[in-house]
């Protein structure tokens, strides 16, 4: 019996209102934004706004899709529990499995990064000990109760957004000329150096294939939704907020980036976005500053990360598609086997970081290249074939995707449009062939486990 016909009755209903909400509002937010973002900027150019700009409006329309169908089934398997009804056992399988495969592989990435800023700070301990600190502290808490886990992420997300808040106040103080402790004002750098499109619109394509795994992340609310009361109105709020987040947090912000500095500058990539940025205007303490932001950042990341894998996790268990102790859950209402399960999967990747630096662990991460396109894909299937299914049955969801099935379709198409240009660029051939043979070997997989199996009635 897939989980959708048991609501997820095991699981607790612990995080709050203002939790869900802080999760919804900066979900999306990673070390990415604070650091990674440079390199987009500096393959891309300005243009790069181009590419926030159509991954946002891609993950606007796939978020929808997802709200449509968790509306109706709030379930802590989320899209993989949905594939199951629209696409069958082997294609909820999979993508389940990838994605937990994603999220255990990123805990150790933003471990080791929260890592290296302490050893920074306190270089008389080594790196690893704080690696196996943070993901001890970060484990306790999710294996006790889930309003920790809300509660941890809730001021992790707090100090994220007024992080980004005060950048662009800065940003545009700075802009407008009202900046005091710099020369700099206006956006002549948005076409000063070689153009807004340097390097022309093939680079745009190529700075969406960086910046989609930015965006990654923004469906773990309708994954936490489940763990809450009224979990269907919690979704569409927070499918109706990603439209502002994503102008907001992304887009202004990286705006004022390539306005207010030159993207070709070597200074941006070696200091990262926002302390290049903050240092060219003088602020005094920007690189404390941003280094305590992007720690809170990777330890947020890490937390949402574990949070998810082990739900997950969970929800392929219950649908018999994992160990079955994973299933299970405490008192508490908590999943603590998969938790552990999760935990001990990205710990022994950082095992491998540490005893064979730049070989192993890049191996396992190059898999993860093009797993956000795939699940993308498979949520616009699965609602493609759900919402159909439900009009030929009289009852069309209340939350509607809109200008259906055309923008499903269009969807659909830029994805695998975004896929096949990925396996056209040199730099990212190889992780696109490695994640689909992982993809393919989990799916190989699941031809054995799914074998004999009746496929679930539909939910819709």
């Amino acid at each position: 019996m897939p989980e959708s016909r048991t609501p997820a009755a095991a699981l607790s209903d612990g995080l709050s209102n203002r939790q869900v909400t802080m999760i919804s509002i900066a979900g999306i937010i990673g070390a990415g934004l604070f650091i990674g973002s440079a390199n987009a900027i500096a393959t891309t150019g300005p243009a790069i706004l181009l590419s926030y700009a159509i991954t946002g409006l891609l993950v606007l329309l796939v978020m929808r899709m997802l709200g449509e169908m968790a509306v109706l089934n709030p379930d802590s398997g989320s899209f993989s529990t949905y594939a199951t009804e629209a696409l069958g056992q082997r294609a909820g399988f999979t993508v389940g499995w990838l994605y937990w495969w994603f999220w255990v592989l990123l805990i150790p990435v933003e471990a080791i990064a929260g890592a290296d800023i302490l050893h920074a700070w306190f270089s008389a301990v080594p790196s690893w000990a704080f690696t196996a600190a943070i993901i001890a502290v970060l484990t306790t808490t999710n294996l006790l109760q889930v309003k920790n886990f809300g509660e941890f992420e809730f001021w992790f997300s707090l100090v994220k957004v007024l992080a980004i808040v005060a950048f662009i106040a800065v940003g545009a103080l700075a802009v407008f000329g009202a900046w005091p402790l710099a020369d700099v004002s206006g956006v002549r750098h948005l076409f000063a150096n070689q153009g807004f499109m340097p390097h022309g619109f093939g680079a745009v394509l190529t700075g969406i294939l960086v910046t989609v795994f930015s965006f990654f992340g923004a469906e773990i609310v309708t994954i936490a939704a489940a763990e809450s009361k009224r979990p269907a109105e919690k979704i569409r709020r927070a499918i109706n907020l990603v439209v502002w987040r994503i102008a907001l947090f992304y887009l202004l912000s990286i705006f004022l980036v390539v306005s207010l500095v030159n993207w070709s500058d070597p200074g941006l990539r070696q200091q990262g976005t926002f302390q290049y940025v903050l240092t060219t205007l003088n602020m005094p303490g920007a690189k404390l500053m941003v280094d305590v932001v992007v720690f809170v950042a990777v330890c947020s990341c890490m937390n949402s990360g574990l949070y998810t894998a082990s739900r997950m996790l969970f929800s392929l268990a219950r649908r018999g598609d994992a160990p079955a102790a994973c299933g299970r859950v405490s008192a508490q209402g908590v999943p603590r086997a998969a938790v552990t399960a999760s935990t001990l999967a990205g710990f022994a990747a950082c095992v491998a970081n540490y005893a064979f630096p730049g070989r192993v662990f890049t191996f396992l991460i190059s898999t993860t290249g093009a797993i956000a396109l795939l699940v993308y894909l498979v949520i616009a299937a699965s609602q493609l074939v759900l919402r159909r299914r439900a009009e030929r049955r009289g009852q069309p969801p209340a939350f509607k995707m809109w200008l259906f099935p055309w923008l499903t379709w269009a969807a659909i198409g830029v994805i695998l449009a975004v896929l096949g240009y990925m396996f056209a660029l040199d730099d990212y051939r190889e992780q696109g062939l490695l994640t689909l043979a992982v993809a393919g070997g989990v799916f190989v997989v699941s031809l054995y486990v799914t074998r004999g199996r009746r496929r679930a009635a539909p939910v819709f």
